[in-house]
């Protein structure tokens, strides 16, 4: 029992030791990976290639938003492709320009945006229009471009603090996903349109901009800080058009941001008052025909009308500096640098840990799906909280990972499998190649199978007179001969579950019940049975051979076999350079006694030898010839030797046998219980 236990405690020490070497593999494997990875995948994202990606799963977010409805700040009176035909003109005159500032300005709004060029007058009616325009709450445009040639000056009428620029950024992909707050040209600093109608409502709520208290750089309206876009913000990565000038990320309310009314109805004054009192009005062309129309985030999704007039993104704009300012709605905000490293490090991490856990391929490629999955879900609800953070980026970090520990465990498995069978050779049985790669975690540490105390079952052979044979044939002939011998005997070796340890010229040495160990004597007289057949096969192959060398005019040949039961240790022998299975103990040297002995007394084709130690376990399978007690080479007790001479007991039977073995060691009561 003391020995049970003291047994069991290494068991457990071992077992403890090669879980800890597992994890320290594992842990240095998956942060290597993802760190060089992740760091690869961020090297690229700094060229922009990710950047297309990112931008359209940003825009995915956008539409699973929920939709706030329309502003009621806002108003918006578009000019339709009806009201074009009914005007019989592709742009209105400046007196229906007029004429509708003068109904809406009846309904006291808090300020008008007219979102229409007047460089050059559309007559008739310049000089009514003028007069509108002059209101002190009316708000006009002028284009900046991007040169001179493209510069459209805003109406002579209006003075510059109430004129704003309706340029609109466009991203490489067509989309309108910024806000350009302010522009410099030439060391003029220019207002946006839409900032300009907010500026103007806000100041009428007491809200005047200024600079925020952190960072005088920063634009602040009450409390809300605008701060701008830099170049790696969110999902843009190094384009140089992000942080030109004074962006924000402009946040959609909705596919419908206002209230809409046409050109017509106003100008028939089919309005309610409290659609216009203290609203901020924009008058602008929705009519396809204007060329007036821009992609949104809600583009790839729409069937119908999946462009948005330009009045309908400006008042979005004005609806989100609002929102800001009165409604205590953040604007977006980004990480940093840093911080986004570590987001992609950590989904890469999660990534490998994964691909560490679970082997199975459909296990891996669905828990794969569902991290994903997990990492959209996050980066959505970031955005419900006002943030905007890389999905695409560790999304590929993620995979990579994975399929480079996938990658990192296929090769380390394929080395292991590689060193186990040069250790063990190539001629294990694939029941026992099997059970040792399924049990390779605690058989291998430090690249060597670790010395373990077992009890095995011993065969050896030889020829006998293979060195008058060798004088008299060539060398050539002799090793193709002994090849074609060495294979059938192989063969028998694998067909019984053992390990062909080493060749010794004409001989070999086999062993059954190695690596894994026994635990009980039932599985040692399997071994020993297994042997004592494996030895029969031989004599039976051997006969076949000596029938087919005869044909071929070669001479017959006979063998010996010697077999032992007893305890050895297994192990890895040998450096770094040249390693092998060792089996190593008295036991062995008992098994080659055995074949050895009495050489001349050579009953058949093939004489097989056992001791006492192995006829324990399988007495009543074979029937046997004692030979008595003998002193072999070497040895100073005797050894009761006995011939084998033939199998008497059916493969069925042998429960029965094993249950005799285990009453002789004296741990079977469970087999008696069973009988």
């Amino acid at each position: 029992m003391h020995l049970f236990r003291r047994n069991r405690a290494v068991k457990l020490a071992a077992e403890h030791t090669s879980q800890q070497s597992a994890r320290s593999l594992a842990v240095g494997s998956i942060a290597i990976a993802s760190l060089t990875l992740s760091s690869l995948v961020a090297v690229v994202g700094q060229f922009g290639w990710l950047q297309p990606l990112e931008l359209r799963a940003y825009d995915r977010l956008v539409r699973l938003l929920p939709d706030r409805g329309a502003d009621p700040r806002l108003l918006i009176v578009g000019i339709t492709e009806a009201d074009l035909q009914a005007l019989q003109r592709s742009t209105p005159s400046d007196r229906t320009v007029a004429q509708a500032i003068e109904t809406l300005q009846r309904h006291e709004p808090a300020v008008i945006g007219l979102d229409l060029y007047r460089e050059l007058p559309q007559k008739p009616g310049q000089a009514a229009l003028s007069n509108q325009l002059a209101a002190a709450n009316v708000i006009a445009i002028t284009k900046l471009g991007d040169s001179a040639a493209t510069q459209v000056l805003p109406p002579a009428a209006v003075p510059a603090d109430r004129i704003g620029f309706n340029d609109l950024l466009i991203d490489p992909d067509g989309v309108i996903r910024r806000n350009l707050l302010f522009a410099t040209v030439e060391s003029v600093t220019y207002f946006s349109f839409s900032l300009r109608l907010a500026v103007h409502y806000l100041a009428q709520q007491g809200v005047v901009p200024r600079s925020s208290a952190l960072d005088s750089t920063h634009l602040q309206l009450g409390d809300a800080v605008f701060v701008p876009l830099d170049r790696h913000a969110g999902g843009y990565q190094s384009d140089a058009e992000v942080g030109a000038g004074y962006q924000i990320l402009l946040r959609y309310r909705g596919r419908s941001v206002a209230r809409r009314v046409t050109l017509t109805q106003v100008l028939h004054n089919q309005l309610q008052p409290d659609w216009v009192r203290g609203k901020i009005v924009l008058i602008g062309t929705t009519a396809a025909s204007s060329k007036d129309l821009f992609y949104t985030p809600y583009s790839a999704a729409a069937r119908v009308d999946h462009q948005m007039p330009g009045v309908e993104i400006h008042a979005q704009m004005v609806s989100q500096i609002l929102t800001a300012v009165q409604d205590d709605r953040s604007l977006l905000w980004f990480w940093s640098t840093w911080q986004e490293l570590l987001w992609l490090w950590g989904w890469a991490i999660g990534g490998g840990s994964l691909a560490w856990c679970v082997r199975q391929p459909l296990i891996l490629g669905l828990s794969s799906g569902c991290l994903l999955l997990f990492l959209f879900g996050s980066g959505f609800v970031v955005l419900t909280q006002q943030g905007w953070v890389p999905l695409v980026a560790p999304a590929i970090a993620t995979l990579l990972t994975a399929g480079a520990v996938v990658a990192y465990r296929a090769q380390q498995a394929q080395q292991q499998q590689q060193m186990v069978m040069t250790l063990l050779g190539q001629n294990t049985s694939p029941e026992i190649a099997a059970a040792l790669w399924n049990d390779r975690n605690r058989l291998l540490q430090s690249g060597k199978l670790p010395g373990q105390k077992l009890t095995a079952t011993m065969l050896f052979t030889d020829i006998k007179g293979f060195s008058t044979l060798a004088e008299n044939t060539s060398p050539e002939a002799l090793l193709d001969w002994l090849n074609e011998y060495l294979e059938a005997m192989t063969l028998a070796i694998q067909n019984h579950q053992g390990i062909v340890n080493k060749f010794t010229g004409d001989g070999l040495l086999a062993v059954f019940g190695v690596p894994v160990p026994r635990s009980n004597a039932a599985e040692i007289a399997q071994d020993a049975e297994r042997a004592v057949c494996c030895a029969l096969e031989m004599g039976d192959r051997l006969n076949q051979l000596n029938q087919d060398w005869q044909q071929r005019g070669m001479s017959p040949l006979q063998m010996r076999v010697g077999i032992f039961t007893g305890a050895v240790v297994v192990g890895s022998l040998g450096g770094r350079h040249r390693m092998e299975y060792g089996v190593i103990g008295d036991s062995v040297n008992i098994a080659a006694r055995l074949e050895g002995c009495l050489k001349d007394r050579q009953c058949d084709v093939c004489r097989v030898l056992i001791a006492q130690e192995t006829l324990d376990y399988v007495r009543g399978r074979f029937e046997v010839e004692s030979w008595g007690a003998m002193a072999l080479k070497g040895k100073q007790r005797t050894v009761e030797v006995y011939r084998v001479l033939r199998q008497i007991l059916p493969s069925h039977m042998a429960d029965d046998t094993t249950d005799r073995a285990a009453d002789r060691q004296n741990i079977s009561k469970s087999k008696r219980k069973q009988k």
